[in-house]
């Protein structure tokens, strides 16, 4: 599946809106983009698949926090360039990998 596909999604943008201020669990992220768990699961796989976010497991609890940062570029003529990337997150501190 294309990056264009994966953010095609209103609902994959809703959680990567969410889990781009901090990493959040399943349960929690369906409350706060209003789905029930099975879809919100769904969206995180999807979203995983396409290694934008990763789970990680405190106690019984999954957390999926966000590991690329995503640009959306569109320029207008002469060069009418129209381009999706991704890339690794650089942490704000040393070996803090859980702040985008």
């Amino acid at each position: 599946m294309s990056l264009f596909d994966v953010l095609g999604s209103k609902a994959r943008l809703r959680i990567l809106q969410e889990i781009s201020s901090r990493p959040r669990y399943v349960s929690e992220l369906a409350e706060q983009v209003g789905m029930d768990g099975k879809t919100a699961v769904h969206h995180l796989s999807v979203l995983e698949e396409a290694d934008l976010v990763e789970s990680y497991r405190v106690g019984r609890r999954k957390y999926y926090r966000l590991v690329k940062v995503v640009e959306l570029r569109a320029i207008p003529r002469p060069d009418r360039t129209f381009v999706l990337h991704a890339q690794d997150a650089e942490p704000d501190h040393p070996g803090d990998t859980d702040t985008v």
